[in-house]
């Protein structure tokens, strides 16, 4: 029976995560397993692996064989790099102690570059950040002097219409007088004729 570290895909439609498993090569993808050893999320950036590195050597120490995807995480865990050194030790190379030495040296380097890493992404993050509210401080001012200009237009437009609102009240006022007094002169001569009426 050939066993086989792989991954097993879970999570929703376009999101999945995925778990590292010890499997039958002839099990389905997503099908019975071994043992699970981790899990690897891809969503974030960097990826969030979670490895138990310990029952993942020994696995490899007994023969099972990752696959492409999972060695790849293996090597950036440094699963595949103590296994090197472990080897080594067997053959007589090194001691242990020179063995240990080397892998965390190793594990310094790969932390250092991880937290390049991140601290690149948060800059990057912290530089686009600054760049849109400094767009969107430009559309704003924009947007503002645009109303202002609209709101200048619109007082001039009121003020222009003033006077000439003025003049036609004033012609009123004047051919409303006339029209005024006319009855009051055609009343007396009404009177005037009743009375000679009433003298006939």
């Amino acid at each position: 029976m050939s066993v086989k570290i792989r991954l097993t895909r879970h999570g929703r439609k376009r999101y999945a995560y995925y778990h590292i498993v010890v499997a039958d090569s002839r099990a389905p993808r997503d099908g019975r397993y071994i043992e699970r050893i981790g899990s690897y999320n891809p969503n974030t950036n960097p990826a969030t692996i979670d490895l138990d590195t310990d029952k993942a050597l020994t696995w490899l120490k007994n023969g099972a064989q990752p696959t492409d995807t999972a060695r790849a995480i293996l090597s950036y865990k440094g699963v595949m790099m103590k296994k090197h050194l472990l080897d080594g030790v067997k053959k007589g190379a090194f001691d242990e102690i020179e063995a240990e030495r080397r892998f965390q040296k190793w594990q310094e380097d790969k932390e250092a570059k991880i937290n390049a890493k991140i601290d690149l992404l948060a800059g990057k993050k912290s530089q686009t950040e600054k760049e849109r509210l400094e767009q969107e401080a430009k559309v704003n001012a924009a947007r503002a002097e645009k109303i202002a200009k609209k709101n200048a237009e619109l007082a001039a437009e009121a003020k222009a219409q003033e006077p000439a609102d003025e003049a036609p009240a004033e012609a009123e006022a004047v051919v409303e007088a006339p029209v005024a007094e006319t009855p009051a002169e055609e009343a007396p001569a009404e009177e005037t004729s009743s009375e000679e009426a009433k003298a006939e």
